[in-house]
């Protein structure tokens, strides 16, 4: 039999559903997957506190396939993962929607000043209306997003639903997508600066001072990729030195930020707390299936679905 090692909250929907060779064990504690570890040859260890889980591919040394919910692999061991021969699949496309209504409510919330409407709210204050102009439209914008996957395609088609006007950034450069070295000299034309790259080495660092003194002073940048693609330091200068009208930050470094972190203080910073790809019960329904018909494909030798290159971490 093989071994599948499986985070018990699939167990309603993957238990009995499982191809015939494969046994199950359930793991519900950090404790109970590191014991466990050592038997499995199919894992699916995601915890949001990454320690156990990397403890778990640590001592799985009969390790084939390993799962993850995440789209986002960079905390993995991918190069070990490759030595060892071990298959990894992702949760590419599964949450792209929850994560793009995120990004979107952020950026409506964001364009008219719906956070000082709540806390004027909490101090039962009855604002007094603006004829200031600062109110900002999504119709018309224009709205450069760079890395288009899955979770860009879909903030994309969202936007467009907003008649906002969207250029993506694509390896290829076709069907009117910028290529990665045409954005950075025509980053100054965008009002939305949509960041949803994978974290790789080729990303890292990637929206540094130069590219964020290029962008237009009333451009807005958000990030719902990874955080080591943005120069944390750099951005918070430019905040301060009004360059930018504003970040909508999914992803911090370190993550949680620490209370005195200068980060939350900054100008037209809105920390979101890593909350847009938080699990829903459709992507968790979306997420077992794949899984089990991954098993299948595992067990008969077929391609998996969402198989992650290990050499390009995504």
């Amino acid at each position: 039999m093989t071994i599948a090692l499986i985070t018990a909250q699939a167990r309603p929907i993957v238990e009995g559903r499982l191809p015939p060779g494969i046994e199950p064990l359930w793991w519900e504690t950090p404790e109970q997957l590191v014991d466990l570890a050592p038997q499995a040859e199919i894992g699916w260890f995601d915890m949001f506190d990454k320690s156990a889980p990397l403890e778990a591919i640590r001592r799985a040394t009969g390790l084939k396939y390993l799962n993850s919910f995440f789209a986002g692999v960079d905390w993995l061991p991918l190069a070990d993962l490759q030595a060892r021969g071990v298959k990894l699949t992702n949760g590419s496309g599964i949450n792209a929607n929850t994560v793009a209504e995120f990004a979107l409510m952020n950026m409506l919330a964001l364009a008219r000043g719906h956070a000082d409407i709540v806390r004027a709210q909490d101090r039962h204050e009855w604002l007094a209306p603006s004829m200031d102009g600062k109110a900002r439209e999504l119709a018309g914008a224009k709205v450069l997003i760079i890395g288009y996957g899955e979770i860009g395609q879909a903030i994309g088609r969202m936007l467009a639903g907003f008649r906002a006007e969207v250029t993506p950034v694509r390896r290829s450069g076709a069907d009117g997508a910028l290529g990665p070295d045409e954005w950075q000299a025509r980053v100054g034309e965008f009002e939305w600066v949509v960041l949803a790259m994978p974290g790789t080495p080729e990303t890292r660092g990637l929206v540094d001072a130069r590219v964020l003194a290029a962008m237009r002073s009333d451009a807005v940048l958000v990030n719902m990729g990874r955080a080591d693609v943005l120069d944390q330091d750099a951005l918070i200068a430019a905040l301060h030195a009004g360059k930018l009208a504003g970040a909508i930050l999914d992803l911090t470094d370190p993550e949680p930020l620490p209370s005195g972190h200068p980060l939350w203080s900054a100008p037209g910073a809105h920390i979101t707390m890593h909350m847009g790809g938080l699990p829903t019960l459709a992507s968790r329904i979306a997420a077992a299936e794949r899984f089990i018909a991954n098993c299948g494909h595992y067990l008969r030798g077929e391609p998996l679905v969402s198989e992650v290159d290990l050499a390009l971490g995504y």
